[in-house]
């Protein structure tokens, strides 16, 4: 089955027609694996592509030289695209179903970015071929958006308005399944904490000294004391950056960086400022000094069912693809890699309707209707605060094997292989033929946004990061 429209048809064409490009910039993109505001050569081979097809193209907006805006048409309405392409630090991997890195302790594409920001960047250019074919009044507007992985790159364009002028927003991310769901995510604190202590030799003269790693233990000690006291969904992780240099000198400086996630910005802010106490606690305890500095901060995602079901029903009018013979062994290699138990947990984990049957089942092969209303993911992403500007969702498309985790060894080496480069195609094809739908379906778009203002309730946005903060540009020189 296929879509009834001829610009729809269009769309398919053009992505059909570029399919071995595609596959080429995703797959360089991938071996190029450049950590969040640091994706130079990503974010220049895509901004590139647009160039050379007529968009306008922005560069270095808000302040991070790796975020771009390309842009095509007129007027109303706008709708948005957004692509990623930073990597995942430690998950360097090389395109085969067992853990082998490339280069050790390099990036590598665990979530796959690579896939993520060439899907977006073919979509809003088959789009644009088709609103030049057939006259069709609008906008389409991609965003490239770094960082999404650790310093949340959206929202330091959504402070500065960069989506003021869009009307809906459409992304696709690489997955395990095949969905347009409804669930939320948690909103997120990043913050790193400097201790400032006092060196000393630790065996001669240790009373001399402050330790700026007690101050680091005493807090995370606090913190754990605490989680029996926060609500259920939310979620705190850190980890011990600095430590000391050798054991017979106390540190004169630690520093350790959290996570803090709560399923609404209200509830994590709670959490935030209590975990701040213990912080001041563990330095007055430790006669040592402390600076707290604040990364960055998102938003819950505000979901649409709108846009949800138009995305669900171009996936069915596309259909799924056809895997090789091949492709289908090595997604075989890699399901032999994690185990029964944990392919359960990750299926149950999605609350999709009828996950059981996916239990005997290798690669989705199914489309199911939007679904998760009310319920919340444990993960987090910057696409939230989009959300609480515009109608938006992001998608997903069967990339990996079922029950495959994300940021995982598993997950890079199948983003940059046939299951990958299908997963693309496919993505593509539905964004593209969603953004055509948005731009000529008057009914659709007014839902949409109408159905954007009834689940905000009037909740107001209060950007998570300061006026004067700026991107960390410096932040892997640390």
């Amino acid at each position: 089955m296929f879509p009834t429209t001829s610009e729809k048809k269009s769309v398919l064409t053009w992505i059909t027609n570029n399919q071995s490009q595609l596959i080429k910039i995703s797959d360089k993109i991938w071996k190029l694996a450049e950590l969040g505001l640091v994706e130079i050569k990503s974010s220049e081979l895509l901004a590139n592509e647009f160039e050379q097809n007529g968009f306008r193209v922005e560069r270095g907006i808000s302040s991070m030289p790796t975020a771009f805006a390309a842009t095509w048409g007129e007027g109303k309405p706008v709708v948005g695209i957004m692509g990623e392409y930073d990597a995942l630090p430690g998950l360097s991997q090389k395109k085969i179903p067992w853990k082998e890195p490339l280069e050790m302790e390099k990036p590598g594409h665990g979530c796959g970015h690579n896939i993520h920001g060439t899907s977006g960047m073919a979509a809003a250019i088959a789009a644009k071929n088709v609103i030049e074919k057939y006259s069709i009044k609008g906008t389409v507007k991609f965003f490239g958006t770094p960082a999404e992985e650790n310093f949340s790159g959206k929202v330091f364009m959504v402070r500065d308005g960069c989506f003021s002028d869009v009307d809906a927003v459409i992304s696709h991310h690489p997955d395990d399944m095949n969905s347009a769901d409804l669930r939320s995510s948690l909103a997120i604190n990043s913050v790193r904490f400097h201790f400032y202590g006092k060196a000393s030799h630790a065996g001669g003269s240790p009373e001399q000294g402050r330790s700026a790693l007690d101050a680091v233990e005493l807090m995370n000690s606090g913190v754990n004391y605490l989680r029996e006291h926060v609500i259920q969904d939310a979620r705190i992780h850190y980890v011990i950056e600095k430590g000391g240099c050798q054991p017979n000198i106390v540190p004169a400086y630690a520093r350790s960086w959290y996570y803090v996630r709560a399923p609404e910005r209200d509830e994590l802010q709670f959490i935030y400022d209590w975990i701040l106490d213990i912080a001041k606690g563990a330095s007055t305890m430790t006669r040592t000094e402390i600076e707290t500095e604040f990364l960055e901060g998102t938003y819950n995602v505000i979901p649409n069912r709108t846009i949800a079901e138009l995305i669900v029903e171009n996936m069915k009018e596309i259909g799924l693809p056809d895997y090789t013979t091949e492709e289908l062994k090595f997604a075989g290699d890699i399901a032999r890699t994690f185990s029964m138990e944990s392919k359960t947990v990750q299926l149950k984990k999605s609350k999709r309707p009828n996950w059981e049957s996916l239990m005997d089942k290798l690669i989705d092969d199914e489309i199911p209707k939007p679904w998760g209303e009310g319920d919340t993911t444990h993960g987090s992403t910057d696409v939230g605060d989009v959300s609480w500007q515009v109608p938006t969702v992001e998608f997903g498309t069967a990339t990996w094997v079922l029950g495959t985790p994300a940021h995982s060894w598993q997950a890079v080496a199948q983003s940059g292989v046939g299951l990958g480069h299908k997963s693309l195609l496919f993505a593509s094809k539905v964004m593209g033929t969603t953004v055509i739908d948005l731009l000529t379906n008057e009914e659709s778009l007014r839902e949409a946004k109408e159905e954007h203002k009834r689940r905000l309730r009037n909740k107001g946005y209060r950007s998570p990061i300061p006026s004067d903060h700026k991107p960390p540009l410096d932040i892997w020189k640390k």
